[in-house]
């Protein structure tokens, strides 16, 4: 098909993805609501923006804005899915829609969220919400709207649809501050939608983690493997530190002179700078991996970006680590800590970059406590020096809690 035509546009009602040429796409739900997207490539990794509902974005408007995102791609500097909201709204929509209300909403609290939260408001939004409510004025969204857009997801990924259901919940209660609708919020829980919808089951499952005798021979194996992904899993473990933030490292956030690595708040689950305190074995892992990337210190295969999500997973699996994942090595380090060590909880606590105490007790230790962290750290290292207690080829985790 070539160009789509503005009749075309108007009348397709088949769901389906439907192609106007260079990036630019239709997207047609189930519920019949039709949303654009604009798709484009930019060092490697492909994009998919939301350019808002249509007839709210007509044919027209939605090319032209593809036309502006194209010529920012061609400068360089193109407007990556993220805290830049990538919406176009016609100058003649009302201000009463539920997207336009639902933009100004993110706009208005986002700038005190983290980018995560932040993204993920905006893909929900996208994704779920504004194919079925995005063109309706916030005073005719009813119960069944809001059904529309949950009951297709409620018992398939529970936790997303719950955050949906209390997003429209929020965007709602705004409108109404604003005066745009009255009566009872449709998408609020108790009292209303928990009697139309079953209860998630709230019982957590924990990340599967390794127990901490079984991880000094979990580090041996590791160091016979060769690659960026087996000392990517190394320094992991040494470090107790989340994947992406061991897998994203940068050379420039080492001082290896100091014996810091600071990993910058724009990289940390909660938008806060975290400083590591090297060990001997950090340092080794960091001396294998030098000279191979000038920007990163894991590089992956092609050597322009930094090593893929599953990659430390994969490493794990190499070594017959059975069923544990990355994330669990927070929980055992915890464990352990707690089980067979004399450090005080908030040192750590502090070690795994959570948050100690309350904002009051947090905002009179504000100190990294490096020093006492780096003790810590130095004692871990010691254990996991130890010899291979297991006897056993294969480790299987055990069910530490979460940290």
């Amino acid at each position: 098909m070539g160009q789509l035509l503005p009749k075309q546009v108007k009348e397709l009602c088949e769901p389906g993805v439907y192609q106007d040429g260079r990036g630019l796409i239709l997207r047609v739900a189930k519920t019949g609501a039709k949303r654009w997207i604009f798709r484009f490539s930019f060092q490697g990794q492909r994009y998919d923006v939301g350019l808002g509902g249509y007839p709210t974005v007509s044919l027209k408007q939605a090319r032209l804005e593809a036309d502006r995102r194209r010529l920012k791609i061609a400068e360089g500097v193109p407007e990556l899915p993220g805290r830049r909201l990538p919406a176009v709204l016609s100058p003649a929509a009302g201000p009463d829609l539920f997207e336009t209300l639902a933009r100004q909403y993110i706009a208005t609290h986002g700038t005190s969220w983290s980018h995560d939260h932040h993204r993920q408001w905006v893909s929900s939004m996208e994704r779920y919400a504004f194919p079925v409510l995005g063109c309706r004025p916030v005073a005719e969204i009813d119960t069944d709207l809001v059904l529309q857009v949950l009951r297709p997801i409620w018992d398939t990924i529970e936790v997303s649809a719950a955050r949906v259901r209390n997003r429209i919940e929020s965007v709602l209660d705004a409108a109404q501050a604003l005066g745009y609708r009255e009566g009872a919020n449709p998408a609020r829980w108790r009292g209303h939608l928990d009697k139309l919808l079953p209860r998630h089951d709230r019982n957590v499952v924990h990340h599967p983690a390794a127990p901490a005798e079984s991880c000094p021979a979990v580090l041996h194996r590791l160091d016979s493997l060769d690659g960026p992904a087996a000392r990517a899993a190394e320094l992991l473990i040494l470090t107790s530190l989340r994947n992406a933030e061991v897998r994203e490292a940068r050379w420039t956030e080492f001082d290896v002179a100091a014996r810091r690595w600071t990993i910058p708040a724009e990289r940390m689950k909660r938008d806060k700078e975290h400083i590591v305190p090297l060990t001997d074995r950090m340092l080794e892992v960091l001396e294998q991996q030098r000279g191979q990337h000038d920007t990163w210190v894991f590089p992956n295969a092609r050597g322009k970006k930094p090593l893929p999500g599953n990659a430390i997973g994969r490493a794990l699996r190499k070594i017959k680590l059975e069923g544990a994942v990355p994330h669990g090595f927070r929980s055992t380090f915890r464990t352990w800590a707690a089980e067979t060590t004399s450090h005080p909880r908030e040192i750590c606590e502090k070690a795994l970059a959570h948050r100690v105490g309350s904002k009051t007790e947090a905002a009179y230790n504000r100190g990294p406590l490096l020093e006492k962290r780096r003790a810590l750290m130095s004692d871990w290292e010691t254990f996991l020096a130890m010899p291979d207690l297991t006897g056993s080829q294969a480790v299987t985790p055990g069910r530490l809690q979460d940290a």
